[in-house]
């Protein structure tokens, strides 16, 4: 579901834009509209009253909370079903922030992510992704969205800029902390100064060698990592948000010297920080993390060339919480589902 067919059903029983962003708003921040300071009647057209509980319903139905596994760092991994009953993850976040799919699966096949592996099932409409927020909301504050679980946000960009927009107005996100992660598409950087919101942007480099990229993420467009860091920079510098350059540290991969004179090379002067993060183990996919010390030695190097640098432990450690590793055991009957 889209947002633009919430707004027309609404419109099918008279409600006005004023009316829709009403309804828009409740939803999106996980409250009930007879909740808000003003009583419904006195703010809604009689028809739209009349089909608000149905519509409510439909617009919960659209994400339900399977299971939800906390992790002692504060982050919770959420297992969530949608209408049709496909499973998809959301991850709660220490400091008020959300982490949401968008997309069923995922057509890049990165070789370290377990969700690359069931590959692209199917797109999440705009509604869909929103609905993710909407859930997690009334759980706990959501102050942060980061479009960076399950799926490739540029192979579905329509419905995440929709989605985008919708939680950067009525939403009450801030547009910087609504942050688009992608493995560089040059939609991306066509579309997303276009956008009303503009959300700040995460790349995902994790090598500067362009044979090692294309390795690791083997369907994802074959722009040379130095381009790919130009065109990033235009975007940084045009929002006055720094380009989040993400790289999952894989050990004797893409954490030795090579790769940091690489980093060094490519980020030396732009608006840009780097976040480390040291691999979240899947087994059977034949990768490890470096160890801590290791990781933080390649993060001091950075700082001391004048990068900065952020050395982040992947949440949900203790419970094998990397991206679709969730859904990938309970889908084989290995996992819990108990809320």
């Amino acid at each position: 579901m889209r947002i633009d067919s919430i707004r027309q059903r609404l419109q099918a029983q008279g409600a006005k834009y004023c009316h829709e962003q009403r309804v828009l708003q409740a939803w999106a921040r996980g409250l009930s509209v007879d909740t808000r300071h003003r009583r419904a009647e006195d703010f809604l057209p009689l028809r739209v009253r009349a089909v608000l509980p149905a519509l409510m319903g439909d617009l919960q139905g659209l994400a339900r909370l399977r299971s939800e596994h906390p992790d002692a760092d504060g982050s919770a991994r959420l297992l969530v079903a949608l209408a049709d009953d496909q499973l998809i993850e959301s991850v709660l976040l220490p400091r008020n922030g959300l982490c949401v799919s968008t997309q069923v699966g995922c057509a890049v096949g990165c070789r370290f992510c377990m969700t690359g592996r069931s590959g692209l099932l199917r797109q999440l409409g705009s509604a869909e992704i929103v609905a993710q927020v909407a859930l997690a909301r009334t759980r706990r504050p959501v102050e942060r969205v980061l479009f960076m679980g399950m799926g490739e946000p540029a192979h579905n960009l329509d419905n995440v800029l929709e989605a985008i927009e919708l939680l950067g107005t009525v939403g009450a996100i801030g547009h910087k902390h609504l942050v688009f992660s992608t493995v560089g598409d040059r939609r991306v950087f066509a579309r997303l100064p276009q956008g009303p919101v503009k959300p700040a942007l995460a790349l995902s480099l994790h090598s500067t060698r362009a044979e090692l990229r294309a390795r690791l993420l083997p369907k994802a467009p074959l722009i040379d990592p130095e381009a790919l860091v130009d065109l990033a920079e235009c975007y940084a510098r045009a929002t006055g948000c720094p380009t989040q350059y993400q790289w999952t540290l894989l050990a004797g991969v893409n954490d030795g010297d090579e790769e940091l004179n690489g980093i060094i090379r490519l980020l030396t002067g732009k608006y840009a920080m780097m976040n480390f993060i040291p691999y979240n183990v899947n087994e059977g996919l034949g990768f490890s993390r470096p160890s801590w010390e290791h990781a933080s030695a390649m993060a001091a190097r950075l700082q001391q060339a004048g990068i900065v640098t952020r050395l982040r432990n992947s949440v949900g450690q203790s419970i094998d919480g990397g991206c679709g590793q969730l859904r990938a055991r309970v889908i084989s009957g290995n996992g819990s589902t108990e809320a």
